[in-house]
């Protein structure tokens, strides 16, 4: 097969093409990066071509973007110039950039990096892909893993939070991502070849240059060393982490009832119940807190009295506990979407400049449920009931809205919702959500005094309830499927793992196959 690479004059060494590979995703400026390469080098001597493959199977729609460079010198006098390819093959591909870990990690495995030929260029942060967010468990990859599968692939890897460094120098991370790509000394390029590439382009040039020369420290050195919090995501959603607004008051009543937690917790819970405190409080208030506190003191008697020393059951039930409170509502949902702190955060991510204005569009769509769910319960039973009243809300909410929250009437509109907040301890989900808790910590600490290991479990379960719409709906069947066989689990050998077993059999699927087909082998249905 002849190299893609042609024309030269006979005798001479064979050149070939550089073949660069981008993979990145919707609005990082991927086709900027790789419109710089080509200017780059046709500024440098080469032939340039520049093709993309965009997709829209993930996240916001990722695209690959792919690069060949021809040296005008290697081709003979008069000699027709060479064909280039259209898309990347695999085991043939010099350098690939990626702008997020999963991208790196999707270029391993479609095998455009070799250990014998590709210098991988990858910024370490995450930003979760739909099938890790929509997983009913834990769906994230494993970034240490990912990062490791890239280490290894490649003959040069060059890795680093180039996303935090875009951040930190007010710049984009495609302009981070030229710098990796300049301090990785694999195009025959100096430095000033790159920054003047940048001012050709003349747009943004200040911040650009302040992100370029942030990419080349951030991958100087030994550059796949560089650490990787293979935990945090920079995705944000609607249940985005929201500083507490409160008074200082407030503050200092709920620093003290933080405090009391190193005295009547164990080290082992400590943590997680003082951010279940700091949840709540924010969630609802400091009389939700201290309820929280109190719920969890029959826990920690069970756990000084049957507790195997781990204090795993302790943990377990204060983190799903304080899950369980905090659950996800319409009320919560329009409460972070109006929150100072989100259109800080948003004006930040767009990069506004003083004086701009910028609007934000949130896509809503309740449903009959949920809207009476947030409602007084006698008035949200009377809404679910066949008649009028439910027709009429059915046919009002059959279409989602858009909803601008930066005009007065959007912003309005979910403040009122938002501000049934005082009135959620009333509501028809409060009562269901308050029976289905009381039962599940009834159960557990009754079960530690017989079998830790069991009621550890049983804690665990508790996770299947989550979300809100059908995700809430599904996780709620298949949790009160799993309770119902707990008494005929606790018959059985190693009841911990059967319950176990089951618990990871109900988040395999969303159709509730993968279950039923482990409680019909365990003979219990």
């Amino acid at each position: 097969m002849l190299d893609r690479a042609q024309p030269q004059a006979k005798g001479a060494q064979q050149a070939r093409a550089i073949r660069i590979a981008i993979l990145a995703m919707g609005g990082e400026g991927g086709g900027v990066l790789a419109e710089w390469i080509v200017d780059l080098a046709e500024h440098g001597g080469f032939l340039a071509q520049l093709t993309s493959v965009p997709g829209v199977a993930q996240r916001t729609g990722a695209t690959i973007y792919y690069v060949e460079l021809f040296p005008k010198a290697a081709l003979a006098e008069g000699a027709p110039q060479p064909v280039m390819a259209l898309m990347p093959m695999p085991g043939d591909v010099d350098i690939v950039i990626a702008s997020e870990l999963m991208e790196a990690g999707r270029a391993v495995q479609r095998g455009l990096v070799t250990p014998d030929r590709t210098a991988l260029i990858a910024s370490t942060h995450r930003v979760f892909s739909m099938t890790e967010k929509i997983a009913m468990a834990d769906g994230r990859a494993d970034a240490p893993v990912l990062l490791e599968a890239c280490r290894n692939s490649a003959k040069a890897f060059f890795g680093a939070d180039l996303a935090a460094a875009a951040e930190r120098t007010g710049s984009v991370i495609s302009a981070v991502l030229f710098g990796a790509l300049a301090q990785s000394r694999t195009l025959p390029f100096e430095r000033q070849a790159f920054e003047s590439t940048i001012e050709r382009a003349g747009v943004g040039v200040a911040a650009s240059k302040r992100g370029f020369a942030a990419g080349m420290t951030a991958v100087s050195g030994e550059a796949s060393a560089v650490p990787i919090e293979g935990s945090v995501s920079r995705d944000t959603t609607s249940g985005e982490a929201a500083a507490t607004s409160a008074d200082d008051g407030t503050q200092a009543s709920l620093a003290a009832l933080i405090a009391q937690t190193e005295s009547a917790f164990p080290a082992t819970a400590r943590a997680v119940v003082r951010v279940g405190l700091e949840r709540l409080a924010d969630y609802q208030d400091l009389d939700y807190a201290q309820d929280y506190l109190l719920r969890l003191k029959p826990v920690v008697d069970a756990e000084r009295r049957h507790g195997d020393g781990s204090g795993r059951l302790l943990a377990e039930t204060a983190r799903e506990l304080a899950l369980g409170m905090a659950y996800e509502d319409t009320i919560r949902v329009a409460e972070l979407k109006i929150r100072g702190s989100r259109f800080v955060r948003v004006r930040e991510e767009v990069q506004a400049r003083e004086g701009q204005i910028i609007e934000i569009a949130e896509f809503m769509h309740p449903r009959l449920k949920e809207i009476a769910e947030s409602v007084p319960a006698w008035l949200g039973r009377l809404m679910l009931r066949p008649g009028l009243l439910r027709s009429a809300i059915e046919n009002a909410t059959r279409k989602g809205r858009i909803v601008k929250t930066t005009s007065i009437r959007g912003f309005l509109q979910l403040y009122l919702v938002a501000s049934l907040k005082t009135r959620r301890r009333s509501s028809l989900r409060f009562a269901e959500e308050e029976v289905r808790l009381t039962a599940w910590l009834d159960r557990v600490v009754a079960t530690a005094a017989k079998d830790y290991a069991l009621a550890v479990e049983l804690a665990e379960c508790r996770g299947l309830v989550k979300g809100y719409g059908d995700t809430h709906e599904r996780g709620v069947a298949n949790y009160e499927s799993i309770i119902g066989l707990v008494d005929h689990i606790a018959e059985r050998p190693e009841p911990a793992k059967r319950l176990q077993d089951l618990r990871k059999a109900a988040v395999a699927d969303d159709s509730g196959s993968a279950l039923k087909a482990a409680i019909a082998q365990l003979g219990l249905n």
